[in-house]
């Protein structure tokens, strides 16, 4: 593995290894990959644990975008900022951070709304390159290698748009909280947000996922008075229970 530019010392390309994809539903290859500095208003963020979602799944097996390939696939990560580019101000080298595939520029009107976060400038990114200059930070040989989400996580070293990671406690565990970073914020948000689940109210949850639990703590969290969980997975029910303490809990 690279070893992490000190903070004395402009940042330079790193060679590490990441899993990548040659081409759509191909095999992953472990190859050695340079990562270029961060840019300006980015961050290079040394990937601590990831996890994978199922559109990582979707978007490798599609052939809906072959030139798209070389990629490195992956957006729910923990990671140490390992260097920071020109600009950034809510970043130092050494704080821990989680990336997000939807980031918050804080100025667009979906940003300033309160009411979505749909970001106009860091948005969902579907062209496998950085929000910024629309061109990667990853290469082989001297040759592209594409994004996913504009996060790419599923390598040693990642670059992100520093509105695309939101920084946490150091005390955190890092094998953990990556999972927060999609998966348990939509969920969470679905019941919080979207729902907006009343105290007292009862809530139905198809699907016993990693969404479908968050929604369950989420509507724990906002007071509801039964929660029925519907799944044909068996295996589910323990973890359904779990989820929300066994509290008023039904899973069919």
């Amino acid at each position: 593995m690279a070893a992490a530019a000190s903070s004395s010392s402009p940042p330079a390309v790193i060679t590490c290894r990441a899993a990548v994809a040659w081409g759509p539903g191909q095999a992953l290859v472990m190859e050695d990959v340079e990562v270029a500095p961060p840019g300006p208003l980015e961050i290079r963020v040394k990937v601590v644990s990831t996890s994978i979602c199922r559109s990582d799944v979707t978007q490798w097996q599609s052939t809906a975008q072959p030139d798209l390939f070389p990629r490195i696939f992956g957006h729910e990560a923990s990671g140490v900022v390992e260097s920071v580019g020109e600009g950034v101000t809510e970043f130092q080298v050494g704080d821990h951070a989680l990336t997000v595939f939807i980031g918050e520029c804080m100025s667009c009107k979906h940003c300033v709304s309160g009411k979505s976060n749909m970001c106009q400038t860091l948005g969902l990114e579907r062209k496998g390159v950085m929000h910024s200059d629309q061109t990667t930070r990853f290469s082989i040989g001297g040759k592209p290698v594409y994004h996913y989400c504009a996060v790419s996580s599923f390598s040693e070293y990642a670059v992100v748009h520093s509105g695309c990671a939101v920084k946490v406690s150091p005390t955190m565990p890092m094998d953990r909280i990556c999972l927060l970073s999609c998966g348990a914020s939509a969920g969470l948000g679905a019941a919080w947000n979207v729902a907006d689940v009343s105290k007292g109210s009862s809530v139905v949850i198809f699907g016993l996922g990693t969404v479908g639990l968050s929604v369950a703590q989420g509507a724990k969290l906002r007071g509801a008075s039964k929660i029925i969980g519907v799944d044909t997975n068996p295996d589910k029910q323990e973890k359904g229970i779990f989820a929300v303490q066994n509290n008023n809990c039904m899973l069919l």
